[in-house]
């Protein structure tokens, strides 16, 4: 079964790490990328760009509001995902908690709704 790992983070406190750390940080999410696809879990994942990069869009009365930035408001944002192939939401729960952002953020689980046409 195919889950997401949606990762959150503080984006301000990522912006104010020391150099020192965000090499440290990087690191430890490329170590975990190589055993995510060494174990034949990994199926895509990436990054975000920071929430001022983001555009909200909503239709309300049929317009469509188009908004800077994120959504909401939040402590921690959506900075990057997973997606991977895990057994069962155990096995999901165990690779998210491996994530170097379950240490500082994070790191919500979700099954992917298969789509049969």
């Amino acid at each position: 079964m195919r889950y997401m790992l949606l990762i959150y983070v503080n984006e301000a406190a990522m912006a104010a790490a020391p150099t020192e750390k965000t090499y440290e940080i990087s690191a430890a999410y490329g170590a975990y990328t190589e055993a995510l696809k060494k174990s034949g879990s990994w199926l895509a994942g990436d990054r975000l760009k920071p929430t001022q990069a983001a555009t909200s869009v909503r239709m309300a009365n049929g317009k469509t509001n188009v908004l800077d930035g994120p959504y909401a408001d939040t402590k921690e944002q959506l900075a990057g995902f997973y997606m991977i192939e895990a057994e069962d939401a155990d096995a999901a729960i165990a690779w998210a908690a491996r994530c170097p952002a379950a240490s500082t953020g994070t790191v919500e689980v979700r099954p992917i709704w298969e789509q049969t046409m």
